[in-house]
């Protein structure tokens, strides 16, 4: 092999590894683990195998997901685990407006692009500064976490679904824990904290006095609430902009 082939070989290799590239493989494999927690947790939770996958595949947001399916297992009404689901997914909404100006997808891509617009994918694709990069990363750590994140589900379902005792696995507090596991990593800065603090406080006071799975439901339009309100555009200190 020649010199200009091997450079040319390891110029096309580094194009194909990219900073935002490498972050989104190392997101996905990450998050794609706790697709097995998922998977066997759903199906302590009451729902079958093909249940369970068809969840993590359209509903496809972890966090909403735990919190259906620990409405469930509470003994909380599936109304209530949907409503409590959806309102946590909102924020991809949010996510949605600011992608679409970011990375203007067009024709199927804006379809697939909409099922990959997960936090994820959103923070790897905001953390890029270069446009090609941008669109590296929101790719690669979409469609990356989908596919790990639904054949994780797969395997946690059928291995959940061989235990004799589904109740032996704790589920309340395993749900807790893998909740947990993805919000820790978002618990960056004075925000988040004091959201994450207003929402548990919420939860622990509403738990007494509503049924089961309120609370949730309760906590997650609180959170919906403090993200709309977040996201309106801060004034311009300078009046003389503010007037313009």
């Amino acid at each position: 092999m020649s010199k200009t082939t091997r450079r040319t070989a390891s110029s096309r290799a580094s194009q194909r590894f990219t900073p935002a590239v490498k972050m989104g493989a190392s997101v996905s494999a990450a998050v794609a683990l706790f697709g097995i927690s998922f998977g066997a947790l759903a199906v302590a939770a009451g729902l079958s195998v093909w249940q369970t996958v068809a969840l993590s595949a359209l509903m496809f947001t972890g966090g909403s997901q735990f919190a259906f399916i620990g409405v469930l297992a509470s003994g909380g009404a599936p109304a209530a685990a949907t409503a409590g689901a959806t309102l946590l997914s909102v924020r991809n909404s949010i996510y949605a407006v600011q992608l679409k100006a970011l990375l203007n997808p067009t024709g199927v891509k804006k379809y697939v692009a909409a099922q990959v617009t997960i936090d994820e994918s959103m923070a790897v694709s905001t953390a890029q500064q270069d446009p090609d990069e941008q669109h590296r990363g929101f790719w690669v750590t979409g469609i990356g976490v989908y596919l790990g994140w639904n054949l994780a589900t797969l395997i946690g379902a059928v291995l959940g679904d061989f235990i004799a005792e589904p109740e032996a696995l704790g589920l309340d507090g395993a749900v807790v824990a893998a909740f947990l596991g993805l919000l820790w990593p978002r618990l960056r800065g004075r925000e988040p904290w004091a959201l994450a603090v207003v929402a548990a406080l919420v939860t622990v006071l509403t738990t007494p006095a509503v049924p089961a799975g309120i609370p949730i439901l309760i906590a997650a339009a609180v959170a919906v609430v403090w993200s709309l309100a977040s996201q309106k555009p801060k004034q311009s200190k300078n009046p003389e902009v503010s007037r313009s």
